[in-house]
């Protein structure tokens, strides 16, 4: 969700209206940022790096295939909890991809609901080589490809 600054360092949400597909009208922007806020998004307010705005899409996404593989089984969140021998609200948990919820029990979660994982390293795309860039430190890529049946 999008959120703002004011002056004093008072981080307050903004509208959704960029999950809705609008944006804010380029003269409220302005007038705002001359008042002193500044816009940003949520990686912005908790000054997450790369690496971690990577992991929290990638739980994210992972928690909610793990709801949408479950409701395809048409398990429930207590039968799913069975299958992992924890609790319906340890479920809830994870859907929701909760901080205390570790990366493995999001993975065995899902494939407890029948999911089906696949992982595999890809070479990223090739880059031209400048005088600053030496061969083979190009960054490996991984890449995680989930199906619900």
């Amino acid at each position: 969700m999008p959120i703002s600054r004011a002056p004093g360092n008072a981080w307050t949400p903004l509208s959704a209206s960029k999950e809705k597909g609008t944006v804010m009208e380029a003269s409220k922007r302005k007038a705002l940022e001359a008042a002193g806020w500044k816009m940003g998004d949520s990686a912005d307010f908790l000054d997450l790096s790369a690496g971690e705005c990577q992991l929290l899409d990638a739980r994210v996404k992972l928690a909610l295939a793990i709801r949408h593989q479950r409701e395809s089984q048409n398990l429930s969140q207590k039968e799913l909890g069975e299958r992992l021998k924890t609790s319906q609200p340890r479920i809830a948990k994870i859907e929701r991809a909760a901080s205390d919820v570790s990366l493995d029990q999001l993975v065995r979660a899902f494939t407890a609901a029948g999911g089906k994982m696949v992982v595999k390293s890809v070479k990223s795309k090739s880059r031209k080589k400048g005088p600053n860039k030496p061969s083979g430190q190009e960054p490996q890529m991984l890449e995680l490809t989930v199906s619900q049946e």
